[in-house]
């Protein structure tokens, strides 16, 4: 779907908001089709850093097509009459559903075959030389069954572009990312690891981004303070803790070497969590 344009719009209703942007859920008029709207206001220079943030989520967004990735389709700046740009729009494509953060535990045959989803989504990514660099669950929609979406490409990395500034979000960070800024494949697996621990233990992963009141987390440290995903959730199949813990190693040359061998492990596991069941096609209820 090519969309030049997002026109004139109907606000349905507000789907998050933040310091300097809020996302609308809205029906555009040339269409009638529900779209996600994301407003950046600009209000003076020192706000200029998110009009590019919001250029280069678009551009990440033009670079990718998969099913388990967010559509972005367009672009509108919108200027002053004296002055320089006032107000960014993004039209995305609307997921109806609920962050992950926000879920209760799902069925475990469920939840693998949507983190399978999630690899295949991320394999996709690194293929065409783009690294998310900011996975979590509070970045990944869920609609029900095994129907999840990968969103937010605000710092994602191209390959071969110059790193002005590396962010994400500590809890699931990975050390060398903390330590060197670094963002490539296995920074995103890490990512992963820690995302899918979250989701089968409602636990998080020890931090690697230290503060002042902690000690600087260390290789021993965190292998000391990382507890079992099976001691926290013994319904986790071994395969699948096995996996997570690969994910979350330390070093990062211990870690799987592509998001494919991920997804490749996750897809098998799936299918043999789907034979047991009496029913596969409940998955996607």
């Amino acid at each position: 779907m090519a969309l030049d344009r997002i026109g004139k719009f109907t606000i349905l209703g507000e789907l998050g908001n933040g310091a300097h942007s809020r996302i609308l859920h809205i029906r555009r008029a040339d269409d009638e089709m529900e779209y996600a709207l994301k407003i950046v206001n600009i209000e003076d220079k020192d706000d200029l850093k998110y009009l590019e943030q919001v250029k280069h989520e678009f551009r990440v967004g033009q670079m990718l097509q998969h099913p388990n990735l967010v559509k972005v389709y367009a672009l509108e700046v919108e200027s002053g009459w004296f002055s320089g740009p006032k107000k960014a729009k993004l039209l995305l494509e609307y997921v109806p559903g609920t962050t992950m953060d926000k879920l209760p535990l799902l069925r475990m045959a469920k939840a693998i075959r949507v983190f399978e989803r999630i690899a295949d989504a991320l394999t996709h990514m690194h293929k065409q030389g783009v690294f998310h660099g900011d996975l979590k669950p509070n970045n990944l929609i869920y609609e029900r069954g095994t129907r999840v979406k990968v969103i937010d490409y605000g710092l994602a990395w191209i390959r071969g572009e110059p790193k002005d500034r590396v962010q994400g979000t500590p809890e699931y960070m990975a050390p060398e990312t903390v330590s060197h800024k670094l963002i490539n494949e296995r920074t995103d697996i890490y990512n992963l690891g820690a995302t899918m621990y979250r989701l089968v233990t409602l636990q998080l992963p020890p931090c690697w981004a230290s503060n002042e009141e902690s000690l600087p987390m260390t290789n021993k440290l965190f292998r000391e303070q990382l507890k079992p995903v099976k001691a926290i959730n013994p319904m986790v199949p071994d395969g699948l803790a096995e996996l997570i813990h690969q994910c979350l190693e330390p070093n990062a040359n211990k870690r799987p070497e592509r998001m494919s061998h991920v997804q490749g492990w996750l897809d098998q596991l799936a299918d043999e969590a789907a034979a047991k069941l009496d029913d596969p096609a409940s998955l996607e209820e």
